[in-house]
């Protein structure tokens, strides 16, 4: 059975046809990465680096025809997916690129003289091995080299399993990074039977990028096996607007950071709460604001039918309990089309508030405080990012303080996740995986003591044997090391401690 999607979302058109990866074929892909690893993994970080060096140009000048991929794979218009993927792709490159040495050097290892003589020792971060990479279809380009450039660059191999939503613009992502060794990353093309065999196929990490759902299989299948796995899932962000905030930003800031990609985005406002002095004048311009969006020029369709279904069932039910459409709301059963939607809305149990709903869909809500809006945006199951609109960057800061997010904004949305040096995680239901910064070498590397002991001596201190005096000088060591004991007592230790040793090294 195909499970790869056939049809543009854009105008329906046939779309190249794709060939999944027999599943007979994952043991001996993750055996050629293992080989392929070690001789990787075996090169200094410069050259790795440098056989990095033409996959940016390689980026840039293609950069038109990933753009038409795109939006002719999902639906994202080419003006974003250029913004979006392509530049925002390119800054990741040179990121890494550029610091790569400085953030795998080795840390020197602090160590007491006194307790441990002679001993020196350093850190050293190693690639974790072979990493299992699943994509998801929302942005195919920037979200996989997000994790592929700094784990590959750390020194690992990469199996890369990209959505059967966006395959083609998986393939043509390995395809930009030739030149690499053979071996080093491999494309594993198929829907979820070839997600769930990667998890099992003796990988040493799996990094996920998906729903809740399936983010919890994957944890699950990791679990089995005693691997580690990065979990980056869904967000349900919050965007908190205050009486005194620019209301001219932050409805233009809102609108963009709710519609952008028709809202499929983890990182999407769906839920907005607003002061109620400034309600209805922020409403009004939000509302005047995406009327002026042009269909398929500013925002494109969904992406799949079975999100519009989603979007269509999440709207229905905050209509049914209640929920005044102001704009949009109403699309053909079946299609691709959902119109942009600006929602008034009371509860925090319907559906369009309570679960992510991956859509041109922007619910308001009115609070009367500030501290009543950070207490419905953390009553969310989900903690990805949320943003802050005001001109008191005092109480901004401490608005941001008490917000359960991974990512706090004030006066903007969203767009962190193309800052390559800033991390992107959140808590509770959206995952802990960290893409970008040097945080998230933390999962694709791990940490290895490497330690000379230089002592000339035929024993240490503490071997063997457990004699008195031994004891003394532990029991010595507890006087020292008090905070509570006087001057007068711990001199009568140090003189304790001193007979102890000469003993000690006597016998």
């Amino acid at each position: 059975m195909n499970s790869f999607a056939e049809l543009s979302p854009v105008d329906g058109a046939k779309l190249d046809l794709v060939v999944p990866t027999s599943l007979q074929e994952l043991p001996a892909m993750v055996e050629r990465a293992k080989q392929a690893q070690r001789a990787w993994a075996g090169l200094a970080v410069a050259e790795r680096a440098r056989a990095f060096s033409n996959v940016r140009d390689h980026v840039m000048d293609r950069g038109e025809e990933l753009a038409s991929l795109i939006h002719r794979e999902v639906g994202k218009p080419e003006a974003e997916a250029l913004l979006g993927e392509v530049l925002a792709t390119g800054d990741v490159l040179s990121f890494w690129i550029e610091h790569i040495e400085e953030h795998l050097e080795d840390l020197e290892l602090e160590i007491d003289p006194i307790s441990y003589p002679s001993k020196r020792g350093r850190i050293i971060r190693e690639p974790r091995g072979v990493l299992g990479v699943i994509m998801p279809w929302n942005f195919p380009l920037a979200l996989p080299f997000r994790t592929l450039v700094p784990a590959l660059l750390a020194g690992n191999a990469v199996i890369f399993k990209p959505s059967e939503i966006s395959p083609r613009t998986g393939a043509l992502v390995v395809e930009l990074f030739r030149g690499l060794p053979e071996g080093v990353l491999q494309l594993l093309q198929g829907g979820g039977e070839h997600g769930a065999a990667l998890c099992s196929s003796g990988v040493d990490l799996v990094v996920f990028t998906g729903s809740v759902a399936t983010g919890r299989k994957v944890a699950h299948a990791c679990a089995e096996r005693l691997i580690p796995c990065s979990l980056e899932l869904g967000g349900k962000d919050a965007a908190i607007v205050l009486a005194d905030a620019n209301l001219d930003r932050a409805a233009h800031g809102i609108v963009w950071g709710a519609l952008m990609n028709a809202g499929q985005n983890c990182g999407a406002v769906e839920r907005v709460y607003v002061e109620r002095k400034v309600a209805d004048a922020f409403t009004q311009k939000v509302v005047e604001i995406a009327k002026e969006l042009r269909p398929g020029i500013d925002v494109g369709p969904l992406t799949t039918k079975a999100q519009c279904e989603i979007v269509r069932d999440h709207v229905e039910d905050a209509k049914a309990q209640g929920a005044e459409v102001l704009l949009g709301g109403n699309s053909a059963v079946g299609g691709y089309e959902y119109p942009v939607t600006i929602a008034r809305v009371e509860r925090d149990d319907v559906r369009l508030i309570a679960d992510e709903t991956f859509g041109p869909v922007l619910p308001i809500l009115v609070v009367e405080t500030a501290e009543e809006a950070v207490a419905r945006a953390n009553a969310s199951r989900y903690g990805l990012t949320a943003s802050i609109w005001t001109k008191n960057y005092t109480l901004a800061k401490k608005l941001g303080a008490q917000i359960r997010a991974g990512v706090v904004t004030i006066n903007n949305h969203s767009f962190t996740g193309a800052l390559a040096n800033a991390p992107w995680t959140g808590v509770g239901e959206s995952g802990y995986g960290v893409t970008n910064s040097i945080h998230a070498l933390e999962a694709y590397t791990r940490p290895k003591l490497y330690l000379e002991d230089r002592n000339s001596q035929k024993r240490e201190l503490w071997w063997f044997p457990y004699t008195p005096h031994l004891k003394t000088i532990a029991l010595s060591f507890l006087v020292l090391r008090s905070g509570t004991k006087s001057v007068f007592v711990k001199m009568g230790a140090v003189f304790r401690l001193l007979g102890a040793f000469l003993k000690r090294w006597k016998t």
